[in-house]
């Protein structure tokens, strides 16, 4: 984004920029040298006087630049960036509010600065990018050394203002554009924008509703109409919703288990799952501790979104789910031993070693084992089975090894059930072979039978052949 405005003149110089040659360069544009006074002077300035040195000072960072333009010069920026910190300066020295004649083109500067077209994302997709990979592949802003300041006077003004004086300058409009922001590359500008949102959201009771429906929209948007592409701001806005959810009371309304059910859960969905993973899970945790009955509804949401060939997301998942049964209400134990011990067996049975070793960790947990002995009947014989063939099959020694462990530990729970478990598996397997050895005995036989058939054609077509 180019000047909105022609910038003050100034002429090339080859010498080094300083101090007193900004403060030279700022007389000679007529904003008012008052700005660059010295702060410990103790000189006392009536509010008249005041007035007039916060007005110069927001008509000057009205000015935005793009920082990549030749005909920009550095010490305009430099300048810029001086009068930012001295009219944040001001504005925490304020003995009283800002009136409306000042907060209008102030949150006008801000407004002005702060929304700006965002540029593309420099990827499209992120299934290889891990969720600490932001700082490598993020884009730094330029101009974040005057939006760091713009972030800091707008932090300060929603802390020292009241709402009701800040209502006509932060409207729907101002927070919708807030929510534009979160899809900026650089980490330290959704750090800001994050704390201001929250701020906003905390002392603006009167607009909650409203920001909570437009975080959803970005979430529900992300997840059915992107295609998977990269939005970097939903860690950071489901932070946010983390301390929302915090703060609920007990028992929960209906629009937010809905929230859960319609919002949190399909963020579980997309490939790139793994770069917001920490912050959906806590969320989702949240509301289970919160009334555990929910808990239900959190994994059968993780077990329909289950990945096929993702095993990062794999490794992710087995986590949440182990959190989660450690929460749920153990009348709900029975319910669900059976689903999720079986997406736990073939999890150790998965050809990718991390993933198996994950799977198989799993039952150090003493919730994970009291929820499977609640279903002994059901869960035993698929746990035997998938040990067995573990020790039979895979690969990994280390895998062989965990699953040896395991073994141990079930034989040690039910000794009897594991050897009547262990028999059965024996005696499919026989009759399994006694199966195989049948149909490969017939289907010999049907080869050998078309074999005789072929050579019996083809003996009727070289005698018509001859007869002929």
């Amino acid at each position: 984004m180019g000047a909105q405005r022609k910038s003050p003149s100034v002429s090339r110089t080859k010498n080094s920029i300083t101090l007193q040659y900004l403060f030279d360069l700022d007389s000679r544009s007529n904003v008012g040298s008052k700005l660059l006074a010295n702060e410990n002077s103790g000189s006392t300035s009536s509010a008249d006087s005041e007035d007039e040195e916060i007005m110069s000072v927001i008509s000057y960072c009205t000015v935005t630049y793009s920082f990549d333009d030749p005909s920009e010069v550095a010490s305009h920026f430099d300048l810029k960036r001086l009068k930012l910190i001295q009219l944040l300066s001001i504005i925490k020295t304020l003995k009283k509010p800002l009136e409306d004649q000042i907060l209008q083109p102030l949150f006008h500067m801000l407004s002005s600065n702060l929304f700006r077209p965002l540029p593309p994302p420099c990827n499209t997709s992120i299934t290889s990018i891990l969720p600490d990979d932001d700082d490598l592949v993020a884009t730094s802003t330029a101009a974040w050394p005057h939006l760091q300041l713009i972030y800091d006077i707008l932090l300060r003004l929603i802390i020292s203002m009241e709402a009701k004086d800040l209502r006509d300058c932060i409207d729907q409009s101002f927070i919708t554009n807030l929510l534009y922001l979160f899809q900026s590359e650089d980490p330290r500008e959704r750090e800001s924008l994050k704390n201001v949102y929250h701020r906003i959201y905390s002392k603006f009771t009167f607009y909650r509703a409203l920001m909570r429906k437009g975080m959803n929209d970005v979430f529900l948007y992300y997840v059915f109409e992107t295609d998977d592409q990269r939005h970097w701001g939903i860690g950071d806005l489901l932070e946010i919703w983390g301390s929302i959810i915090n703060g609920f009371t007990i028992p929960l309304k209906e629009e937010h288990k809905l929230f859960l059910m319609r919002v949190l859960i399909p963020l579980h969905k997309p490939t790139s799952m793994q770069a917001y993973h920490r912050q959906l899970s806590y969320c989702v945790s949240q509301f289970v501790q919160k009334e555990p009955v929910l808990g239900g509804i959190a994994i059968r949401g993780i077990l329909k979104y289950w990945p096929v060939t993702n095993c990062q997301k794999e490794i992710l998942l087995i986590g949440e789910l182990e959190e989660l049964v450690e929460y749920i209400d153990p009348g709900q134990y029975r319910k669900f031993a059976f689903p999720i011990c079986s997406k736990i067996t073939k999890c150790s049975n998965s050809g990718n070693s991390q993933v198996a070793e994950r799977a198989l960790y799993v039952w150090n947990n003493e919730y994970m084992v009291k929820m499977a002995s609640q279903a002994m009947d059901d869960v035993f014989p698929m746990l035997v089975e998938g040990i067995q063939n573990n020790l039979k099959t895979h690969w990994s020694k280390g895998v062989q090894q965990l699953t040896e462990n395991v073994k141990v530990m079930l034989e040690e729970i039910e000794p009897s059930l594991y050897k009547k478990c262990l028999q059965k598996l024996k005696f499919q397997n026989s009759a399994t072979q006694l199966e195989e050895m049948r149909r490969k005995k017939e289907w010999d036989r049907i080869e050998s039978a078309a074999a005789r058939n072929e050579v019996l054609l083809l003996q009727q077509l070289l005698h018509t052949s001859v007869s002929h």
